[in-house]
Parts: structure tokens; sequence; C-alpha cells
């Protein structure tokens, strides 16, 4: 029985990635500049996190007849996120930007998280994040976007390095599908203090990749710190070619609610929950 559910699981997953590059587009924002790392919330907990995003030295054309130009822009979503089992999160996003004094809603996103459990705790983990868009103009020019966001990461006392190989997809008339793929390295220099780099780019439609100077490539040096029970990750991002944004400053605010109930009941509710398909990872405590 565990094997023919773990099968669905799996069927699912990637028959939801092939109907994605089926129907081929592209999609892209700057509401969201974040390396995911397979961590999750807790079963049965809320968490939310704030991203803010100004680029006071960017790209002074817009992307496409109508879109927003980044130089001066403040882009950013206040995201949403809840727990279902100890390796599948739900988020709902709702991005917006500020130019010229002038607020633009980018409508919302929905996600899909699944991971290796405890991700915190292992040298080797993984997963795939699932998110889908609903647009509006100024941001693109497709209504419905995806994001297909693989993870895979390693760690140790020290050091953490984590890709996140993106593919970005658009649906409808002016739909691309590019490659996005995105990496951090970081050095813990305390229980609640982490320096390293972050890196982003977008390197055009798959099958025909622009010429470098065409691409966009970002580099960020970033830390992540504590202010009391608010986690913040902070970084100043550089562009390296012409086609990227100068100069770029993020920073992500996150809080995690309490959990509701026991330790015991959260484990409860985890085990009842689908079997999870990613349980084969191997698993260390550093």
């Amino acid at each position: 029985m565990t094997t023919d559910r773990n099968s669905l699981s799996w069927r699912i997953v990637f028959c939801s990635a092939a109907l994605s590059l089926a129907l081929a587009g592209r999609a892209k924002a700057t509401d969201e500049i974040q390396v995911y790392n397979a961590g999750i919330a807790e079963v049965g907990q809320f968490t939310i996190q704030q991203h803010l995003n100004y680029i006071p030295l960017g790209v002074k054309d817009p992307p496409f007849p109508g879109g927003l130009i980044s130089q001066n822009s403040l882009n950013g979503t206040p995201e949403f996120a809840y727990g279902l089992t100890d390796w599948w999160e739900i988020g709902l996003y709702l991005p917006f930007a500020v130019r010229d004094e002038k607020f633009y809603s980018n409508a919302f996103k929905l996600r899909t998280l699944f991971v290796s459990p405890h991700a915190e705790q292992r040298d080797f983990f993984y997963g795939v994040n699932f998110e889908f868009s609903n647009q509006t103009p100024p941001f693109a020019q497709t209504r419905f976007a995806m994001e297909i966001r693989p993870i895979i990461g390693a760690r140790n006392s020290e050091y953490e390095l984590i890709v996140n190989p993106i593919v970005d997809i658009g649906f409808g008339r002016f739909g691309e599908t590019h490659f996005a793929p995105a990496a951090r390295v970081a050095r813990k220099l305390g229980p609640d203090l982490d320096v390293g780099f972050e890196y982003y780019s977008d390197w055009g439609k798959i099958g025909d990749f622009k010429a470098f100077a065409e691409q966009e490539h970002t580099l960020f040096a970033v830390t992540d710190f504590k202010l009391g029970v608010i986690d913040v990750n902070f970084g100043v991002g550089y562009g390296l070619t012409p086609a990227s944004d100068r100069w770029v400053i993020k920073t992500i605010l996150g809080y995690a609610f309490p959990v509701p109930g026991s330790k015991a009941g959260g484990e409860d509710r985890a085990a009842a929950g689908p079997v999870n398909p990613m349980s084969r990872a191997m698993q260390r405590t550093w």
C-alpha cells in the first residue's frame, strides 16, 4: 500500500511538470528574491514573510511595451504559509510594486512545496516547489504563469550550498519557458548569524538562450540573523551584465506563529497525513 501511494505521489508531481512544459510560456517577477532551502513550517503552523526589494539603479527600459520599469521601483509581497505535514507546505503571495508614487498589484500566487523532512537537520536535502501565478499587465504579458523550482542542498556545521535550477513558464500567446537558476553559499558564524553570497539569473528561453551580455546575472552579498522573534535576510546585489539591474537591495522579514497544541499532537497529525514521497532521503543531525 505504501509503495502504491509513493508511486501515485510521484506521478502527480511529474505530471504537473510535464503539463506545464507542454503549455510552455514565460513568467518573471522581482517581488521575491530568495533561494529556497527546503525549510518549511511545522505541522499545523502558520508563518508569514514580508519580501521587499528596492532597485535604486536598474534597467531604464520596460521589459515589454507597457511593462513596469525596474529602476527606482520597490517590489515585494507578503507571503503566508501553512505546514500540512513534515514534508508538505502550501503558501499564498500577494505581490505588488510601487513606482513614481503609484501602487501596482500583481494579483496573487499559490504555491505547494514538497521537501525532505526536517531539512535543517540533514547534511543533504532536496525538494521541489510549484508556484501558480495570476498576473497583471504591468508585470507580464501572460495572464497565467508557473514556476518549477527544484531544491538541492548540502551543509555541515559551518557551510551550506544550495542550488535552485528554476524553470519559469508563462501560458498564452506571448508565453515562453525560461531557465533562471539561483544558488547560495553561506558560512555560519553563530546560532543565529550567517553570511554568504546568493546568485540569481535568467538565461533566457530554453532552447534559445540569449548571449551572455543579454542575460540577467546578479550577485548578492547576504546575511541572515534574528531580531527578537523576527528572522531577517538582508542583501545587496550587483548586476554583472548590461541586461541586469545594477544595484538591488533586498530584505525578507519572517515570523513563525506558535504551533497549536502539543508536539505529540503535531506528530500524530503528520503520521496520519499522506505518505511522504521523499522519505528515502538519508538524515544526519549536525
